[in-house]
């Protein structure tokens, strides 16, 4: 009899370590994907009530005992977790003890002014904190990572640290004999490549005309040199003004030799790299082609013909 109540404590014993395992290892109660927010400074404790609380677990109280016994021993961290259906308890503490948060992303397409950046840091409501305006040129443009909560303030300096880290590693591969001697200037340069062309084919034919502009001491001459000032890089929306041509300020091009100030917006990777090496070339004109292009000329003659195409084009269209 004792030999059989042995056995009977046995096979119990191992039924309940088997609906206990099978409590944690098992799937939870959620049917569909569910986000759940870990605050800063919780306690696996307080987290277990929360899962309970929004249907997630089924107990709390078991979920805790299953975690002592069964699972590990890292803390847990802040941030948003996404559960999908099915998924066991074990796998709700692991990610929760890994960190495995929901990403999100956030876009600065090339040539966006630093005006535009902070609109659109400030318009993510997921972020948190203020931000100032970040200096022009500063960020690099790319797509971003971050999390629910974050502070826009250490988005912002991954972006500024990603420019920096990109010109430390572009600025030793400029070629020979280049416009500038500083990677700000570089920076500047490349910020007017990148708002007179969209076209990537023609980045290093735009980045050699200004150089030899910027060489020759010729005026660059680059319209979004004279908006900059009026909307800091915004579209102006109509056409450029007499005035504002003839305007003098450190910015307009018409109106001064060299480059300007400081960027005129953040310039992205390929016209970075247009200007530090940009194409052999004699051109320092060009005038748009009517394709999205531009069409290049080395003298004032060829310039002309060029000019009277475009125009004969835009009255074709009716826009003159």
């Amino acid at each position: 009899m004792l030999r059989i109540g042995a056995l009977l404590a046995l096979i119990a014993a191992i039924v309940g370590a088997v609906i206990f395992a099978w409590g944690w290892y098992g799937a939870a109660e959620i049917e569909e994907e569910t986000p759940f927010v870990v605050s800063s400074g919780s306690t696996l404790t307080s987290v277990a009530r929360d899962l309970e609380n929004d249907g997630i677990i089924a107990s709390a109280d078991a979920f805790l005992l299953r975690a002592k016994v069964l699972g590990g021993g890292d803390p847990i961290q802040a941030g948003e977790f996404l559960f999908e259906p099915g998924i066991s308890q074990a796998d709700i503490l692991d990610k929760l003890q890994s960190g495995d948060v929901i990403r999100r992303f956030i876009t600065i397409p090339e040539g966006m002014p630093s005006i535009m950046v902070y609109e659109r840091l400030m318009a993510e409501d997921l972020l948190t904190g203020e931000i100032p305006v970040p200096v022009e040129g500063s960020v690099l443009p790319d797509t971003y990572d971050f999390e629910r909560g974050e502070e826009r303030a250490a988005v912002l300096a991954r972006m500024q640290a990603a420019m920096q880290n990109y010109l430390a590693e572009a600025w030793p591969k400029r070629g020979n004999d280049i416009a500038v001697d500083n990677i700000a200037d570089a920076v500047t340069l490349a910020s007017i490549v990148e708002k007179e062309t969209g076209v990537a084919r023609e980045r290093r034919m735009v980045a050699g005309l200004y150089s030899n502009r910027v060489k020759k001491g010729m005026l660059l001459q680059a319209d979004p040199t004279i908006i900059y000032p009026i909307t800091r890089g915004k579209p102006l929306g109509r056409r450029i003004r007499q005035s504002e041509i003839a305007a003098v300020n450190d910015y307009n091009t018409y109106t001064m030799t060299g480059l300007p100030k400081g960027p005129i917006t953040n310039p992205g990777r390929e016209s970075i790299a247009a200007v530090l090496n940009p194409a052999d070339t004699d051109a320092v004109y060009m005038v748009a082609d009517g394709s999205g292009g531009h069409a290049f000329a080395t003298t004032l003659e060829e310039h002309n013909a060029n000019v009277e195409k475009w125009y004969a084009l835009r009255r074709e269209r009716g826009e003159m």
